[in-house]
């Protein structure tokens, strides 16, 4: 291995995700990942989420400690302002997977990055979410997404790198393409 694929790039540990994509690449299961969260309702459009565990590369994995997210409402929305809400969770999962997506793949091409930023901005109309049309969507009726980025990187490769990113980003690949989702009623 090259000595500067034995150095962390971007604070990723290269040689190891090279590693992990030879164990992929010999054990296709080790791909598999499944990730859950617990949800409870507090009160008004408040309620919180633990997560405590996940399932990847044929195992269960516990979180060093459980993350627990409180997501609420503003007043403007009858909220208590207790945390962001949902739609702005979004957002931040789309940000924070570009991120690292970018990230990783620069790390991988050996592109350092000294300095990423993202603005993220959703336009939403509560004609959906209130039932008030049925022409108008319940989510985000457009998401824009601005970086800046500073690294030893010609303005191409951060093209190309802003490219990749939303080529492989799940979060970026969950938003914009549908998803199925199956939701139950579980009984006493």
């Amino acid at each position: 291995m090259p000595e500067e694929t034995k150095q962390p790039v971007n604070g990723v540990d290269v040689a190891q995700l090279f590693e992990t994509i030879d164990a992929i690449k010999e054990k296709p299961d080790v791909a598999k990942f499944n990730f859950r969260i617990n949800n409870k309702w507090i009160n008004g459009g408040q309620n919180r989420t633990t997560i405590k565990d996940f399932y990847g590369a044929c195992e269960a994995h516990p979180h060093s400690e459980a993350f627990v997210l409180d997501a609420d409402e503003p007043p403007v929305l009858l909220g208590a302002d207790q945390g962001a809400n949902p739609v702005e969770f979004a957002l931040h999962a789309l940000a924070a997977c570009l991120t690292t997506t970018l990230i990783y793949h620069a790390a991988a091409q050996g592109i350092k990055i000294d300095s990423l930023e993202s603005t993220l901005e959703g336009d939403l109309d509560l004609h959906g979410f209130l039932g008030l049309s049925d022409s108008v969507r319940n989510g985000y009726e457009g998401i824009q997404v601005t970086f800046k980025v500073e690294g030893d990187a010609t303005e191409e490769q951060l093209e190309e790198l802003c490219q990749l990113a939303q080529q492989r980003s799940p979060v970026f690949d969950i938003v914009s393409n549908p998803v199925p989702v199956s939701v139950r009623l579980e009984g006493e």
